[in-house]
């Protein structure tokens, strides 16, 4: 290869992988899109066991305890409400705070 034809070349690689570096992958376009949907909030008093496990830290065993919870003990009135449920602590409820409602107030 001359001097020339290198040259050529190696602006070539160096422009396709500028041009790589700013085009937004599939994968962070598909999680940009799917942002808005994990942001909306669950609402706590009205969500069955499979839309609960959907919280961060809540599995099939939790949300099931929090819909017998509000069967015993009717709707939730703050999302505090949620340690009163077995198993849900300071942790696993800062986790989830942002993403849970008890209706029209939150």
């Amino acid at each position: 290869m001359n001097r020339a034809t290198r040259r050529v070349f190696m602006t070539a690689t160096l422009l396709a992988l500028a041009m790589l570096a700013v085009t937004p992958s599939p994968t962070k376009a598909a999680a940009t899109a799917a942002a808005p949907a994990a942001a909306e909030r669950i609402n706590i008093n009205t969500a069955g066991v499979d839309e609960l496990v959907a919280l961060p830290g809540i599995g099939r065993a939790y949300a099931e305890r929090i819909v017998e919870y509000r069967t015993k003990n009717g709707p939730f009135k703050k999302p505090e409400d949620l340690l009163n449920v077995r198993g849900i602590g300071e942790k696993t409820f800062e986790r989830i705070r942002e993403r849970v409602t008890v209706g029209s107030k939150s």
